[in-house]
């Protein structure tokens, strides 16, 4: 069976463990926590990046830093993980989804501004497949309407829009490294902060509400509570995991992009005949191979298509059913104007396999067997 995905191994995750548990030291903020952090500062122009157990609590932290209160909207896409919408509603608030762009699977930033009421505080772009919702528009729109900006980059780890990188370019970014993404460490993720005044309170709430990291940089004499908070911070383990990932990151890019274009490649014939369609990457934006796509004709295609893959010994899944038409979606939010393409574009999208090491047999196999599929057609 081609897996879907695997998780990635650099090589020296297990030398970075032992280090750790010989150091004595595994819980939060060691470190190995602390080359992650100034990593993906230098990598990304942040001002501060604190690491976390998972992109939903990075999400969550910054609902928190944003004061997202009961009776508060948050706008967002329906296409997107459960998490997106989960950090503001624990808080309170109600989702409103608009309808995506049907090229890039993104919000579309044009139905945004007419979603805005007295009651809207943030909107939440999520960056599907690590390409780059138009961020011009949506900033220049919060801007307007004094909104904050949270990216859900969970999926955009080293990829830019019009040379910045994701997470970076709102009030807050959210990064994930679970063991589906580019970047792993088994189930962790990051919170990226802008604005240096925010710094502060974001690392007080994730230390459960204390200065306890201002003590342990001597700063203060004593820490105590100070604020609302909770524990977001990630052992040194799961940090030393990430730690080798990093250190080998622009080969594990280099890999997947080169899967990536490969599929492109081999597939094009069959989306230059209209039997499928390829994903998109949109002018100004440079993507991270996180997943490969493409999309059928129909629900029935696609149905029939997995089916056949797995017949072949070939994973393929399909995505994110939209938020708005789950139990919770509907009671926890509203979907602002038509879904015109949320539901049918979801319907259509088939993710083939892709991870680090897949190599060029594999992919034939998977692209062969696609081929194949449409000339029984």
């Amino acid at each position: 069976m081609i897996s879907f995905n695997v998780p990635p191994v650099a090589g020296k995750e297990l030398i970075y463990l032992e280090e750790a548990i010989r150091s004595k030291k595994i819980c939060g903020d060691g470190a190995f926590t602390k080359r992650c952090s100034r990593w993906l500062e230098e990598q990304t122009g942040s001002e501060r990046v604190l690491l976390t157990t998972s992109c939903t609590h990075a999400t969550e932290l910054a609902a928190i830093l944003t004061d997202i209160k009961p009776g508060d909207e948050v706008i967002m896409p329906s296409y997107t993980f459960v998490s997106t919408a989960d950090a503001f509603v624990l808080r309170g608030a109600k989702a409103v989804f608009v309808d995506i762009r049907p090229d890039t699977m993104n919000i579309d930033e044009t139905l945004i501004e007419d979603a805005i009421t007295e009651k809207t505080r943030a909107i939440v772009p999520v960056h599907y497949a690590g390409v780059s919702c138009e961020m011009d528009t949506i900033c220049d729109i919060a801007k307007r309407h004094n909104l904050y900006v949270i990216e859900d980059a969970a999926q955009g780890v080293m990829a830019t829009y019009k040379s910045r990188p994701l997470g970076t370019i709102g009030d807050y970014g959210c990064y994930s490294f679970h063991e589906t993404k580019n970047l792993s460490m088994g189930e962790g993720g990051a919170l990226l902060i802008k604005d240096k005044a925010n710094i502060l309170r974001a690392e007080i709430v994730r230390e459960k509400g204390t200065n306890r990291s201002q003590f342990f940089r001597g700063e203060i004499d004593k820490y105590t509570w100070m604020d609302a908070g909770s524990s977001y911070l990630p052992s040194e383990l799961n940090a030393a995991y990430l730690w080798a990932q990093l250190e080998d990151a622009q080969k594990i890019y280099d890999d997947r992009m080169r899967s990536w274009n490969l599929y492109y490649e081999q597939l094009k014939p069959l989306a230059d005949e209209g039997r499928i369609e390829l994903p998109v990457i949109p002018e100004g934006c440079v993507h991270n191979a996180h997943m490969f796509y493409i999309k059928t004709r129909d629900l029935k295609e696609r149905t029939d298509l997995i089916f056949y893959l797995k017949g072949k010994q070939i994973n393929s899944v399909f995505h994110y059913i939209p938020l708005h038409s789950s139990p919770a979606g509907k009671r926890l939010g509203v979907f602002h104007g038509e879904d015109k393409y949320t539901t049918r574009e979801s319907e259509r999208l088939l993710r083939l396999p892709m991870y680090y090491g897949l190599g060029k047999e594999n992919i034939e196999c998977v692209t062969e067997s696609i081929k194949n599929f449409y000339k029984g057609l």
